[in-house]
């Protein structure tokens, strides 16, 4: 709603009369998709940035939009002609057409900034069902918010001083402050585009040795000799990477690789060039039924759709705990199976993630032992 508003006092609020209240709802909108989390966990997040965050959906929406604000401005001539006065009702020209075409850039403001953080979009969606994210912006960042902010606080404070030494008040007003903050969130953008391109050469140029699995056998001395000598240890090469945006560094990065059999998180010093991998890499799960009817169910298709190196585990549900492992009345019977679905772009270390004390977008899939569906969840929120 800032960004939206901030592009109205830019300029275009002084090209239509209700531009700023347009913008700013149209830069807002898009997000009317939360509204499904209220059929449930699951089915808010597979509709999360479903239609509303598309291109095919854009102009339904700011003709809904100016519609409402049409709505609006009849309701004030009616009232304005039961009350004259000479004031004018607005202060720019009412002209719709300019107005429709203002909400457009607004609602496609949204998408932009959607775009730029790590949990993406889809704006080809239904024709293209691709996730497209830039992630070089976390999904709340602290300096854009304080820039759109100072670009309303400065003129009003501005203002005051001049009310007390007797300057005219202009009709637009925070015009220079709102185009800087524009300005300096593109360079923002551009700044952490570079450092995001470094993190991720990084993350790729890195090879490593393979480490042993947790659950693997140990040689063991032969009744005929000792111990056989150990192979020499294998190096896996990246084969891909992802880095994700700190909210509070443009320096510092989380990065996900892909090394063929297993996943590694490391956290990345763009400035310093400098790579820190986590202890413990994330081995891929070998498809077996229990897998592959979890990926099958409404959140595995919607899951694996959406994230693009989602870390599975698959581990039997005791006879006396529930879902989340702890003893609970309702306990589930031995034989069935829960299924976890966590995406690494948001394990990183910021503080802004683990608020809950559990890795956020996290889905649970529990089956019986005919591999059926029994329970679906989303940060530990069970669908109805």
């Amino acid at each position: 709603m800032l960004t939206g508003a901030c592009l109205a006092r830019a300029g275009f609020n002084r090209k239509a009369a209700y531009a700023t209240l347009a913008m700013a709802v149209g830069a807002e909108f898009p997000d009317i998709d939360t509204l499904s989390s209220l059929r449930g966990p699951v089915e808010g997040f597979t509709h999360h940035r479903g239609i509303t965050h598309t291109f095919v959906g854009l102009p339904f929406e700011a003709a809904f939009i100016v519609g409402a604000v049409y709505g609006l401005h009849r309701w004030r001539v009616a009232r304005a002609a039961r009350a004259p006065s000479s004031k004018p009702l607005t202060k720019a020209p009412v002209r719709w057409g300019a107005l429709y075409g203002f909400t457009l850039i607004a609602l496609l403001s949204h998408l932009l900034l959607d775009f730029t953080n790590n949990y993406g979009i889809r704006p080809f969606f239904p024709f293209n069902p691709h996730w497209y994210a830039a992630s070089i912006v976390f999904i709340f960042d602290p300096l854009i918010f304080l820039l759109l902010v100072g670009a309303f606080v400065a003129p009003a404070i501005f203002g005051l001083v001049g009310s007390e030494v007797g300057a005219r008040k202009p009709a637009f007003r925070g015009r220079g402050w709102a185009i800087a903050a524009l300005v300096a969130i593109v360079g923002i953008w551009t700044l952490r585009e570079t450092q995001h391109l470094r993190a991720v050469r990084l993350a790729v140029a890195q090879s490593v040795e393979v480490p042993r699995p947790a659950n693997a056998a140990v040689q063991m001395p032969t009744p005929d000799g000792p111990l056989p000598d150990e192979p020499p240890p294998a190096i896996a090469q990246a084969q891909r990477a992802l880095a994700s945006p700190d909210p509070l560094s443009p320096f510092r990065w989380y990065t996900v690789t892909d090394f063929g059999r297993f996943y590694q998180l490391a956290e990345v010093d763009s400035m310093r060039g400098t790579s820190t991998p986590s202890e413990n890499p994330h081995w891929k799960v070998t498809p077996d039924p229990v897998l592959l009817a979890a990926e099958k169910s409404r959140l595995g298709r919607a899951y694996l759709d959406w994230s693009p190196m989602p870390f599975l585990d698959v581990s039997e549900v005791s006879e006396h705990t529930d879902a989340d492992g702890s003893p609970e009345e309702a306990a589930l019977p031995r034989g069935y199976h829960r299924v976890m679905f966590q995406d690494p772009r948001f394990m990183g270390e910021t503080l802004l993630l683990h608020f809950s004390g559990r890795v956020p977008i996290t889905g649970e899939v529990v089956l019986d032992e005919k591999n059926r569906v029994v329970s679906q969840s989303m940060d530990g929120k069970e669908q109805r």
